[in-house]
């Protein structure tokens, strides 16, 4: 089986024999508890155990990726604020020249070697990679989420050149990128967490004016090169699918089940047919404190409802140590059950 052929089939809408599976990134604790309840060894040793179908291998947090001479790191930004607090290395900018002779990352330092490699060793999987691009989260680390907020009402064109500096740099990284590594990717997968719990953490108008023509470059971009595209986000965020399916994101992650209107009832209803959908098992309740029982019948809901147009896993691009191995077991094995 050509697990490539069938998560871009899957992707696109085609008939495929069955849905795909993904037990998501797992956190260096998670694969130590893993290894040790599956006599295995490493991480890559994890997904062969699981037999899933997709490796998420961005250059963007391969630390050999940036080579700034002073070591500066890519995000120096979010080193500066990582709670994405008030007091952000923008937060007092009030003029174009202060965001413009801001310290930029810089395309000449982005070397791809150990990125290439990983991709030409990881075999016959469906490969995630481009640069996650989280291009939201930098503004609020940059500017505090609450500045942030207000300077988008009030100082538009402020956070819109802010945002054209870091789309362009990430938008120019892929496609050095995207040159180099041919067809050893499948999909670009990219990542803003746009949604709380209950709602959008922006209103739909405020999502279009600002983060949505980004969103359509980075999906057009991608097809030039014929790869699919995947966005990630977090969160209650049903009120814009149907404008990220208009920018031409091909797939939606990580489904975060227990947010309003993300679990697989709603989704079925109103996008199924129209986008395809990674993740799905809810991270909140169902993974870390069911029964093996629980998950199991959960998944076998999930695939119902949605058909064979889903890659199966954690609600949650990171899978936390909270998960027991018996529960992702189930989820795998479910996963797989002929329906």
């Amino acid at each position: 089986m050509d697990r490539r052929i069938l998560i871009r089939n899957l992707i696109a809408g085609q008939p495929v024999e069955r849905c795909g599976l993904w037990i998501g990134s797992p956190k260096c604790e998670t694969v130590s508890l893993l290894n040790k309840a599956t006599g295995t060894c490493g991480e890559e040793a994890l997904h062969l155990f699981f037999d899933d179908d997709v490796r998420w291998i961005t250059p963007q947090y391969i630390k050999s990726t940036y080579r700034h001479p002073s070591g500066i790191s890519m995000r120096f930004w979010k080193d500066a604020n990582p709670h994405a607090m008030e007091g952000g290395l923008l937060a007092k900018a009030q003029t174009f020249d202060e965001i413009d002779s801001f310290q930029w990352p810089d395309i000449k330092y982005l070397n791809f070697d150990e990125t290439i490699k990983i991709l030409s060793e990881s075999g016959n999987v469906y490969r995630f990679s481009g640069f996650w691009s989280p291009f939201y989260h930098d503004l609020t680390y940059l500017f505090g989420t609450e500045t942030l907020f207000v300077k988008m009402l009030i100082q538009p064109k402020l956070i819109h050149r802010a945002l054209y500096h870091l789309c362009t740099f990430y938008l120019e990284a892929n496609e050095l990128f995207y040159q180099q590594v041919n067809n050893k990717m499948d999909a670009l997968f990219f990542g803003n967490d746009f949604g709380a719990q209950n709602d959008l953490l922006i209103s739909p108008e405020q999502f279009e004016k600002f983060f949505l023509p980004w969103i359509k470059k980075f999906c057009v971009q991608a097809k030039k090169y014929n790869y699919q595209t995947v966005l990630h986000s977090c969160g209650s965020i049903y009120r814009i699918i149907d404008q990220l399916i208009d920018a031409g994101v091909n797939a939606l992650h990580p489904i975060q089940s227990k947010a309003t209107n993300m679990d697989a009832d709603y989704l079925s209803v109103h996008f199924k047919g129209k986008i395809a959908f990674v993740g799905g098992i809810d991270t909140q309740d169902i993974l870390p404190n069911g029964t093996p029982e629980t998950v199991y019948d959960e998944v076998l809901r999930v695939r119902k409802l949605l058909g064979n147009r889903i890659i199966l896993g954690p609600s949650h691009e990171a899978l936390l140590p909270n998960v027991p191995y018996e529960n992702l077991k189930a989820m795998c094995d479910a996963s797989k059950v002929n329906l």
